[in-house]
């Protein structure tokens, strides 16, 4: 499933598909910046979305096998809610 099908799902109940994309659009972009500002974003019933640090790593250049160090990175984890499945 992608955006454009949950688009299609909304705008079942909505109306038009125009009205569905803009809600989607905003219920996505309302998570994107909770998690932008390290809030977790629980949705009951689906599970949550937190954003954990990675820690840097050494790794090889596969083209030239010279060792690299690849630097930490934010990450957003998804934990499911224990009735999902």
């Amino acid at each position: 499933m992608n955006k454009a099908d949950i688009i299609q799902i909304a705008a079942q109940s909505l109306g038009t598909r125009q009205e569905a994309k803009a809600a989607v659009t905003r219920i996505f972009e309302g998570m994107r910046k909770a998690l932008q500002e390290g809030d977790k974003v629980v949705v009951q019933g689906f599970g949550s979305f937190h954003v954990v640090m990675r820690k840097s790593k050494p790794a090889r250049n596969p083209r030239t096998g010279e060792p690299v160090l690849i630097p930490p990175r934010r990450r957003v984890k998804f934990k499911m809610a224990k009735g999902l499945l």
